[in-house]
């Protein structure tokens, strides 16, 4: 079955960067689009950015500090955070949708991100 495994979170200030990764297995991975999700304390689970291909898009409320990319070769996506801020603190899921299918098909457990002000 599809797996999907997040690694990268922690602690760190305002400011500061992580990069999260995701490994997947299971799966046709270059046939899949991948996306970032994250939910915070007491919030509803809320997009972050995918990839479909190199075609990428973002929330508004990260764009120009998280890039997303790929690596087909190694089952493997990853969010590069910069800028991070206070109110980017939540889990992020890895979340995997088949190029036809209409939701996603698969998530990850979560990995945790803290942002210190």
């Amino acid at each position: 079955q599809v797996q999907l495994v997040e690694s990268g979170g922690g602690l760190v200030q305002a400011g500061g960067s992580l990069r999260l990764s995701c490994a997947a297995s299971g799966l046709t991975f270059s046939s899949y689009t991948m996306a970032w999700f994250r939910q915070a304390p007491g919030k509803e689970r809320e997009f972050v950015a995918r990839i479909r291909w190199s075609i990428t898009y973002y929330a508004d409320s990260v764009k120009g500090r998280f890039t997303i990319s790929r690596d087909d070769a190694k089952n493997t996506v990853y969010l590069q955070m910069n800028s991070l801020k206070p109110e980017g603190t939540a889990v992020y899921y890895c979340a995997a949708q088949y190029y036809s299918s209409t939701s996603y098909d698969a998530w990850g457990q979560g990995t945790q991100v803290t942002v210190s002000s």
